[in-house]
């Protein structure tokens, strides 16, 4: 009984080692992935990218069907 509960410890030691370290890199890698996304939304318009409509579907909290062109101007200003 006594190894299950030390195996259980250790995992959640590492879990949270791993969590802090990759989530140091998670965290930039976003920064990345928004100043991408954004300069790409500059240089086109509608109708994007399933990659691009995404990002701006969870950015606006709205279906990538009802994004307007007026939608990604405002996310433009807001963000820039």
């Amino acid at each position: 009984m006594g190894a299950r509960r030390i195996r259980r410890e250790q995992r959640r030691v590492d879990m949270d080692l791993s969590r802090r370290t990759n989530g140091m890199r998670k965290m930039d890698e976003r920064e990345r992935r928004h100043a991408r996304l954004r300069d790409l939304l500059q240089k086109g318009k509608l109708p994007y990218t399933p990659t691009i409509m995404s990002w701006l579907s969870a950015a606006l909290d709205k279906p990538a069907s009802r994004i307007t062109q007026a939608d990604v101007e405002a996310v433009l200003k807001a963000k820039t």
